[in-house]
């Protein structure tokens, strides 16, 4: 049975990584997949491990010892999701007050070389502030007004996907990977930024470098009918820039809310979307029903993207499955003595996340290893598996919404981009290991 449990998970996961062939979102398999393990599980009798590795005997009181199990691994699933719950919504609430477009509309130059490098930057701040999924969709509205040529805009789009993936790297709400180990106390916010920031920097800079002196960025943007009085327009939404401030001032009061109290970073993100919340019911005093509607949080909850949500649980659950049989620790051991270099293990990981799901690449490594809060290898998973999927358009959910919102060929990206990720994410890699080094 318990190679009934491998087997499922096996099918499912390959079900997920060619969701795009097979027409089937990724979602129905993963949720699938996590019910079938469980189920599995639960009629095979096997020995089930609790989180600390012991083996949980059934008892009078509790004869099925699967059940405490499940429930704790509920209540960590339920930790992660809760918090991208209400951090969606903080930021759909500042993009449908326009609120982005403050920042936005104040980018002007048309030569490319200095838009790629500003467009860059941007996604690379953007990204650890938001996360890496919504500052390239912020970013890819913003090229369209900015850059009106398909041919031109896609090298754009690519490099901002690039930068929002080394953006999110080292934050702790910039990537849903981050966010796992965060919440998993895997990593502090404190240790996360002091070991990841450079090396993210350097995975950013490189690239743009590398692309900001090839043919396809030198001159000027074709011209466009860029209209820059609609584009002031769209700022002059009541309370814009109070609404991006309020959120995003929400969303970095999260990690220091944790830090001051103790508490679970969803309990600080609950707080901080009662306060955006709340700011927004107040922030339009307009008496039309329909308008007030259209800037409402309940507008905002019906944006998020409830598929992704159902897509992470399913992952995780079945994940947790795997973990509740020991057969992650097993296989870490079987890693460890077939490399004994761990920074190899980690740098195949972050090749692999270019292919595969970056979420349960990281939900398998912290059930593999046991290792304490801020060690080496917990920051040098998340900057591989933050990083390594921008090797694809596919690896990534910034890559995938670049893909789908511009239709981005994948062949494409392969041929003109894909060097570019590989460099950055292998010179990153060479930073931390570097750093590491100086500072061990």
């Amino acid at each position: 049975m318990l190679i009934g449990v491998i087997l499922c998970f096996i099918i499912g996961y390959l079900a997920i990584v060619f969701e795009h062939p097979l027409k089937l979102d990724k979602t129905v398999p993963a949720l699938i997949m996590g019910a079938m393990c469980w189920a599995l599980l639960a009629v095979s009798g096997l020995d089930v491990f609790d989180h600390h590795g012991h083996v949980i005997a059934p008892t009078e009181d509790e004869p099925y010892p699967f059940i405490p199990v499940l429930l704790h691994h509920i209540g960590k699933v339920a930790e992660i999701l809760i918090f991208l719950i209400g951090a969606m919504t903080i930021v759909e609430l500042i993009d449908l007050h326009k609120g982005f477009s403050v920042i936005t509309n104040r980018i002007r130059t048309t030569k490319k070389s200095t838009m790629l490098w500003l467009i860059c930057i941007l996604a690379f701040f953007l990204s650890a502030t938001l996360d890496n999924l919504a500052a390239t969709i912020v970013l890819v509205s913003l090229l369209r007004r900015l850059v009106p040529s398909k041919t031109e805009r896609i090298y754009f789009v690519s490099l901002a996907v690039i930068a929002a993936n080394a953006g999110g790297a080292w934050s702790p709400i910039g990537d849903v990977t981050t966010t796992m180990l965060w919440i998993g106390n895997k990593v502090s916010t404190t240790g996360l930024i002091t070991n990841l920031v450079i090396p993210s920097i350097v995975c950013m800079v490189i690239p743009t470098f590398i692309a900001s002196r090839m043919k396809a960025m030198q001159g000027h943007i074709t011209p466009s009918e860029r209209n820059f009085d609609e584009a002031i327009e769209s700022e002059k939404i009541l309370g814009s820039r109070r609404m991006l401030a309020v959120g995003l001032g929400a969303l970095i009061f999260v990690p220091i809310f944790k830090t001051l109290t103790h508490l679970p970073p969803y309990i600080g993100m609950m707080l901080g979307l009662g306060i955006v919340w709340l700011v927004s019911e107040y922030i339009h005093p307009d008496e039309d029903i329909e308008n007030k509607h259209r800037y409402s949080a309940h507008n905002a909850l019906s944006r998020i993207e409830m598929s992704s949500i159902l897509f992470f649980l399913g992952i995780l659950v079945a994940v947790a499955s795997l973990e509740s049989l020991n057969i992650l620790s097993n296989l870490a051991q079987w890693m460890d003595s077939v490399l004994p270099n761990q920074d190899v293990v980690v740098m195949l990981l972050g090749t692999a996340s270019a292919l595969i799901d970056n979420v349960p690449l990281v939900a398998a490594s912290m059930g593999m290893y046991t290792e304490p809060m801020d060690a080496r290898l917990w920051h040098f998973i998340a900057y591989a598996a933050g990083t390594g999927g921008s090797m694809l358009i596919i690896g990534s959910a910034a890559g995938v919404a670049a893909m789908g919102m511009e239709k981005i060929d994948f062949i494409w990206y392969l041929k003109n981009i894909a060097w570019l990720a590989a460099i950055g994410f292998l010179a990153g890699g060479a930073a931390f290991i570097g750093m590491s080094a100086l500072l061990g």
